[in-house]
């Protein structure tokens, strides 16, 4: 046995203890505590938070890191950032300073001021927690009973509770006390949604003043000690800009201030863009793997590539890389003039997109060696956790699989998962009833088109749609077919507005302006959910301590993204039958190929299911087999 002695602080009074532990248990313990003073310390929670809409997950952080759950927050919106910095300044009796339109600067300033705002609040609560008594309902015990059994704070918890009051329960709760560590406040910035700004007089502003360049740049220069996720795609500029902070690079140690998380669909995708940063001396510290369609918000259809063997490849492949964007990446930092890392930094896997059970949860960490599983729509339901409005909520509530939909709304023009009948659809289609189509444009984050315009402009927007709509009347086109193409273009919403607006409902604040509709785009994984939950259900349905699922009966995951690819791909064929072009006739090929060597792995995992039962592993086997059979039937069109 080993003695360790350490000093706390508990009911502010000064306690030297000596612990006997083994010497394993030492050694894990020390080296928490140690990277736990960094801020360096990863969640003990196996589940992640994703960033959700504008607002779903503005303040999480403020509702969850004390428990050590780790959420991703969205700091495309710079107006309701600072609206909400407001709002909880006001709340957490905080000075506060507004940053006006007309400062330099602000849309970066009002960035860095929220996130530093967060992590001074949750620093606070964590100050709280640490002291406060093991007594029942007190939220440090809610801390550990939340924590999954592997947790390595979780036997200590279990024995300290059955002990009796005394110096050897005073003792554990010391030791338990230096376990608590807050979930990460990380960041999301949508890298496509980085249009250039201008100056009142109209002058354009240089490249760092585009949207997620500042954005960006908020973040580098706050406080906190997190990850920036990059979704969406490549964007080299942005990419870049990540040189010019020193918290993005290697200290001596080779400890980061402020890490780089990739969204990837793919592994070419995730070793492309690693390979662009380690030549610039950057570190991905973690791939974060979606699913195409099998997720919400915006859905980026891979070629008919499904999650399984994805996973697979980055299993077989993370070390290879791993190694190889080492060496690039220390010879950038060497010819920098910079400390390169001198043991090979870790990359972290995670996953997310249509996960719904605690089986299937375990199951991609024990099969695929994933760190963390993301779990996103779920959380809508949970109060504690996101920020929905109410009547927003109950629609969630209530809403039957065919609510869930993957739309044209996104001015992106990339696929949008939407919800039939929210307020945001139903002000869409009043606007074009009354002959007034698109919406006012505010905040013009989504603002890329010129074809009408010099400065451009969002094709959600009543001047795009008006313009637009005029240019296809003037075609003198069949009537059916003119209609086809105005509804293409008035089903674009302001989602920029949409996603924004349930934080000013939900928390009563007044906002910029009078829009007042909800935009939510769940993945329709949440069609297997249905009533609000606390953030103990969901987190005990997490970890396999409770099954909150509704009574319809629901597929193993990959067999529902396995539908939605077939779906995808059916429609795909469908838009180009009359004008398929050779280079579309080769995608379809290929995207059919990938989609059927996908289901045939997929078959390969029945035999990895043994926390299922042989009824389940049968009828997964039987829906992939389905499924492959109706994809192998389907004949391709032949190009013009």
């Amino acid at each position: 046995m080993i003695h360790i002695i350490f000093h706390a602080k508990i009911k502010n009074k000064d306690l030297h203890l000596k612990i006997k532990k083994p010497a394993r248990l030492v050694s894990r313990w020390m080296k928490h505590k140690m990277m736990a003073q960094q801020g360096l310390f990863p969640s003990q929670h196996t589940f992640h938070i994703p960033v959700m809409g504008l607002a779903f997950t503005i303040d999480s952080p403020v509702k969850v890191a004390r428990f050590g759950i780790s959420s991703v927050v969205s700091i495309v919106g710079d107006g309701l950032v600072e609206d909400m910095r407001k709002h909880y300044s006001a709340m957490y009796d905080i000075r506060f300073d507004p940053i006006l339109e007309k400062e330099v600067d602000f849309r970066a300033r009002r960035i860095t001021a929220y996130l530093n705002l967060l992590q001074q609040i949750v620093q606070s609560q964590m100050k709280i927690l640490v002291h406060e008594a093991f007594d029942e309902g007190n939220e440090i015990c809610k801390y550990f009973e939340l924590l999954p059994e592997s947790a390595e704070a979780s036997p200590l918890y279990r024995r300290m509770k059955g002990l009796p009051d005394g110096v050897e329960k005073s003792e554990l709760q010391a030791v338990l006390r230096q376990y608590l560590v807050p979930g990460a406040i990380d960041v999301n910035i949508m890298t496509k949604v980085d249009k250039t700004n201008y100056a009142a007089s109209g002058e354009v502003l240089p490249a760092e003043d585009a949207d997620a360049m500042a954005a960006l740049r908020g973040f580098a220069l706050s406080t906190l000690q997190s990850s920036v996720v990059f979704s969406a795609g490549m964007n080299p500029r942005l990419y870049s800009y990540c040189e010019s902070f020193a918290d993005f690079f290697p200290n001596a140690d080779g400890q980061l201030s402020k890490k780089i998380i990739l969204k990837v669909s793919d592994f070419r995708s995730a070793m492309i863009q690693g390979k662009f940063l380690a030549k610039k001396g950057l570190w991905v510290s973690e791939f974060r793997i979606e699913s195409g369609l099998n997720c919400g918000g915006h859905a980026f259809a891979s070629e008919g590539f499904l999650l399984a063997p994805i996973l697979e490849e980055f299993h077989q492949k993370k070390d290879a890389l791993t190694a190889e964007l080492l060496e690039i990446c220390n010879n950038a930092l060497v010819l920098k003039g910079l400390h390169p890392f001198l043991a090979s930094p870790e990359i972290k896997l995670s996953v997310q997109g249509g996960i719904g059970t605690h089986n299937e949860h375990e199951f991609l960490r024990e099969n695929f060696a994933v760190d963390s599983c993301g779990w996103g729509s779920p959380f809508l339901l949970v109060p504690e956790a996101t920020t929905v409005d109410a009547d927003t909520l109950h629609q969630l509530e209530t809403a039957k699989p065919q609510d869930y939909y993957l739309s044209n709304a996104s001015p992106l023009g990339v696929p949008f998962n939407n919800l039939r009948n929210s307020s945001a659809e139903m002000e869409r289609i009043q606007r074009i009833d009354k002959g007034r189509p698109g919406s006012p444009c505010y905040n013009k984050y989504l603002s890329f088109d010129t074809e009408f315009t010099e400065k451009p402009i969002c094709l959600a927007s009543r001047e795009y749609q008006n313009l637009k709509i005029k240019q296809i009347l003037a075609l003198d086109l069949p009537s059916e077919e003119a209609k086809a193409k105005i509804e293409a273009v008035t089903e674009k919403e302001c989602i920029c507005n949409g996603l924004a607006t349930p934080a000013y409902l939900n928390h009563e604040l007044k906002p910029p302006h009078k829009l007042k509709s909800v935009s939510i785009c769940p993945g329709p994984n949440l069609a297997y959910f249905s009533k609000t939950f606390s953030l103990r259900e969901m987190v005990d349905h997490i970890y396999g301590r409770e099954n909150h699922l509704n009574e319809l009966p629901r597929p193993n995951f990959f067999v529902n993204e396995a539908v939605l690819y077939l779906d995808y791909f059916k429609k795909e064929i469908a838009k180009s039958i009359g004008n398929l072009t050779t280079k579309q006739a080769n995608y379809l090929k290929k995207f059919k190929e990938n989609l059927l060597a996908g289901m045939v792995y997929c078959k390969t995992l029945e035999e990895k299911m043994v926390r299922e039962s042989n009824e389940y592993r049968a009828a997964f086997l039987a829906e992939i087999a389905r499924l492959e059979q109706q994809l192998t039937a389907i004949s391709l069109p032949e190009p013009l």
